[in-house]
C-alpha cells in the first residue's frame, strides 16, 4: 500500500500558530537602535526552558538537502524546551509538525514550505520532523534547551506519509 500524502503549504503565522512561534521580520515589532545605525526586530520568539540548571544554548546545526517527495517515518520532540530554528543562507526548507493526540503520541501531521527568511520556533512538546533542508548543504542557528534531563523522545509512525511540495 503507498503512503498516504502529505502536501506542504506556505509557512504563516495563523498557520503555525498551534504549533509555535515563526520568526521573521515582516509584520514584527521594530525599532531603530545604536544611533540608528541598526533596526532590531524585537521578542520574535517564545524560548521556553524548564527544569533545574536548564539554559538556553546556541547552536548551528547543518543540513543535507532532501529531495521531494520525502517518506516521513518519524517524529520527535523535546518536553523540557521550545527549539528554534533560523536558517542562514538563501534555501528554503520543509518544517513537518504534529500535536500529541489523546494518547500523547503524535497526532495529524501538517507540513509547510519555508523561506529563507523565515524561522520557526517549535513550542515546548510539539512533535516534529528533524530538520529537512532542501536544494543544497543548509546551516540554520538553533536555540534550544541545554541542561540535564531527557529533552528527547522519538516515535515512528504507524504508517509513513509521503510529503510533496504540490498538489
Amino acid at each position: 500500500m503507498a503512503p498516504a500524502r502529505l502536501i506542504a503549504e506556505p509557512l504563516t503565522r495563523a498557520a503555525f500558530e498551534p504549533f509555535g512561534d515563526v520568526i521573521e521580520t515582516q509584520g514584527a515589532e521594530h525599532f531603530a537602535i545604536n544611533n540608528g545605525t541598526t533596526e532590531r526586530y524585537h521578542d520574535l520568539a517564545n524560548i521556553d526552558v524548564t527544569g533545574e540548571g536548564a539554559r538556553v544554548i546556541a547552536n548551528i546545526f547543518c543540513g543535507e538537502p532532501w529531495v521531494p517527495p520525502i517518506e516521513i517515518k518519524m517524529l520527535e520532540r523535546h518536553p523540557l524546551g521550545s527549539q528554534a530554528f533560523m536558517p542562514i543562507g538563501p534555501h528554503p526548507y520543509l518544517a513537518v509538525v504534529a500535536d500529541s493526540g489523546a494518547d500523547g503520541l503524535p497526532g495529524e501531521l501538517k507540513a509547510f514550505l519555508c523561506q529563507c527568511d523565515q524561522g520557526v520556533n517549535y513550542a515546548r512538546g510539539i512533535w516534529h520532523h528533524p530538520l529537512l533542508s532542501l536544494e543544497a548543504r543548509s546551516d540554520f542557528l538553533v536555540i534550544d534547551r541545554g541542561g540535564p534531563g531527557i529533552n528527547l523522545e522519538e516515535r515512528t509512525l504507524p504508517s509513513p506519509m509521503l510529503l510533496e511540495l504540490s498538489q
